[in-house]
């Protein structure tokens, strides 16, 4: 794990009260909703085959490879372990990044806030497209045991995403605590399916070994690239996290997602690439394929909007994070920034971002109507702020914490050793 920075050279943190398993609890309501109803939509693009052929044994375990992995690095390895160690007084985020830059007068730095500011626009783009595919993704799921239901979708759709954000004056606090137990359930639902579809074919598990994700670009050479831009989806809502560390505090973060949801996430997908392996036809839709069409689908859909209303959550709340740090920062208009609890300084309530991200995300899902045709766009503004918060990184060890330049450059390499390759797949 990287090292800490100088504590003479940061500010005083502030951190969010409370024992840790409650905050943990907490961050899973509000925190972990992104990346943890990714797998709804994305093995199921990413392994699907050309019209009237099946999918091949060898691509399912490399694409669940892949995901395995990306997981890994991006999240455990690369936010969790360095990142989010970089933080503004308990704040993370792109812009907490630039805050702990030395103030310098020449091109370099002003590069260097270009970069954040650019960042920061794809952050606020993700923060818009995440409600729409998520809420989309879910109630099209219904489709599989009721066909009728398709016209529905995206006034049902608009309606969610209404509700959503008209309780945001709560505070995230107010709704980690009624959003934590539902995302619970989520996650152990989600890890029993996959564990249960892993026992019924435990071949799955060899995807486990980063060979199948080699094996599968050679297999395809440069035309299995594009793949990264579906395997990107699975970490939507890392910079989330990051962007979310002053609500909860990293170490009830860390905790919940070392010891819920990246197990939780990793069993479902495997599980999912076990049902296709033995199962071809489960290949349309395999997340809702894992439950017996009926009463079980309609359970299934029912706890998946609701954790898809839960997973738009990171991103909003990520977002009046974002927005309270540009306006003190001098790079947004002064907005109304509503402090939603006395023990936390990070939760904060935004309600003109709130409203304009509302209008913002219904125009969305009357313009694209299908949660595939917005994965592009979305990929593009995940894989463009991870790439940009690596170089940031970068600078902040360099210029704030002192590293040298042997000991800063290795990480930055390996961020961008995937970060790079998945804007480009986008």
């Amino acid at each position: 794990m990287a090292s800490a920075p100088p504590p003479s050279i940061l500010p005083k943190p502030h951190a969010p009260t409370g024992s840790l398993v409650a905050l943990a609890f907490g961050a899973l309501g509000v925190v972990f909703g992104d990346i943890g109803t990714s797998p709804l939509y994305t093995l199921q693009v990413g392994i699907a085959p050309e019209p009237g052929m099946q999918p091949d044994a060898g691509d399912v375990l490399g694409v669940c490879s892949l995901i395995v992995w990306a997981l890994t690095m991006v999240v455990t390895v690369k936010y969790m372990a360095f990142v989010m160690r970089a933080d503004n007084r308990g704040e993370g985020g792109i812009l907490a990044l630039l805050a702990l830059v030395p103030e310098r007068k020449n091109l370099r730095i002003g590069f260097v806030a270009l970069m954040v500011v650019a960042g920061a626009a794809l952050l606020y783009g993700d923060g818009i497209i995440t409600p729409a595919i998520s809420v989309l993704s879910a109630l099209e799921g219904v489709e599989l045991a009721a066909p009728g239901f398709k016209s529905a979708v995206v006034p049902v759709t608009c309606f969610v995403l209404l509700g959503l954000f008209a309780i945001q004056r709560r505070g995230t606090g107010g709704l980690g605590k009624v959003f934590g137990p539902v995302m619970t359930v989520w996650f152990l639902c989600i890890a029993g399916l996959g564990a249960w579809h892993i026992t019924r074919n435990p071949g799955v598990l060899a995807a486990l070994s980063p060979k199948w994700g080699a094996l599968y670009f050679v297999h395809h050479g440069l035309r299995g690239l594009p793949i990264l831009g579906i395997v990107v989806l699975a970490v939507t809502g890392g910079e989330a996290l990051y962007a979310d560390m002053g609500h909860f505090g990293a170490r009830p973060i860390r905790l919940a997602w070392l010891t819920l949801v990246f197990p939780a996430l990793v069993l479902c997908y495997l599980g999912q690439g076990a049902l296709v392996l033995r199962d071809a036809s489960a290949v349309t839709n395999p997340f809702f394929a894992m439950v017996p069409t009926g009463a079980a689908t309609y359970a299934l859909v029912a706890l998946s909007t609701a954790a898809t209303i839960i997973a738009s959550q990171s991103l909003i709340t990520g977002v009046f994070s974002l927005t309270h740090q540009a306006v003190q920062l001098g790079y947004f208009p002064r907005v109304t920034v509503t402090h939603t609890s006395s023990h936390a300084e990070g939760q904060i309530y935004v309600p003109e971002m709130n409203w304009a991200l509302c209008i913002a995300c219904v125009t969305l899902v009357l313009t694209f109507r299908e949660s595939a045709r917005l994965a592009s766009a979305y990929g593009i503004a995940v894989s463009g702020t991870m790439g940009i918060t690596s170089f940031v990184y970068f600078v902040v060890t360099r210029r704030t914490w002192g590293w040298s330049l042997w000991k800063a450059l290795p990480p930055l390499l390996l961020f961008l050793s995937f970060d790079l390759p998945f804007f480009g797949a986008n």
